[in-house]
């Protein structure tokens, strides 16, 4: 019976070890990412390599972007915003299925989806883990102080929003409630 008791004991402690890791994992090799957001490549929703150096000069607007979300009509708005300030902003979508499954299709679907939807022509790219152990190197810079030298951030769920500036460097994270025309978000881009 102390035998059974025993490992039972030392089984839970096992996977309360193992969940506690896991919430608070980082990508392997961190040190190894680059420290500049223009560092960064990522594929398109079309296949296309997107370089975030070809965004020099230009205010970044990085969203996790997800098709059955709650918050997926905030399409029209970022594409609002896209077209009010594409002279110096930049929207790049970067759809995910990590929370509830809410992007659940191919890169074909997704695509098709926001361009019937919402008419949306600001940049997609290939579906990404934007937390835990496979997070994409982008979204380490995005969230981690030691590689963006700003702050730490948490990518709580869909529709998170992170604005870079025209230099490069991390200026706000702004959870999914910041609605892209908001002043918090527009009062940045001077």
């Amino acid at each position: 019976m102390k035998f059974i008791i025993l490992a039972l004991l030392l089984a839970v402690l096992g996977i309360t070890l193992v969940s506690a890791i896991n919430r608070n994992a980082t990508p392997r090799n961190m040190e190894k990412l680059p420290h500049s957001f223009y560092d960064f490549s990522i594929a398109g929703i079309n296949g296309d390599t997107m370089h975030m150096s070809d965004f020099k000069g230009k205010y970044v607007l990085c969203v996790n972007v997800a098709s059955k979300c709650g918050f997926t009509p905030q399409y029209k708005p970022l594409q609002e915003l896209y077209d009010k300030y594409q002279d110096k902003l930049v929207i790049i979508g970067f759809p995910c299925n990590q929370f509830l499954g809410q992007e659940p299709g191919s890169e074909e679907e997704i695509a098709s989806f926001c361009e019937l939807n919402y008419g949306v022509t600001f940049p997609l790219t290939e579906k990404i883990d934007v937390k835990g152990a496979g997070q994409h190197p982008i979204y380490s810079w995005l969230t981690h102080k030691e590689l963006n030298g700003v702050a730490d951030a948490k990518v709580s769920w869909n529709f998170n929003k992170f604005l870079i500036s025209p230099e490069g460097e991390w200026l706000a994270h702004f959870p999914s409630k910041v609605e892209p025309l908001s002043e918090e978000i527009t009062g940045r881009l001077k």
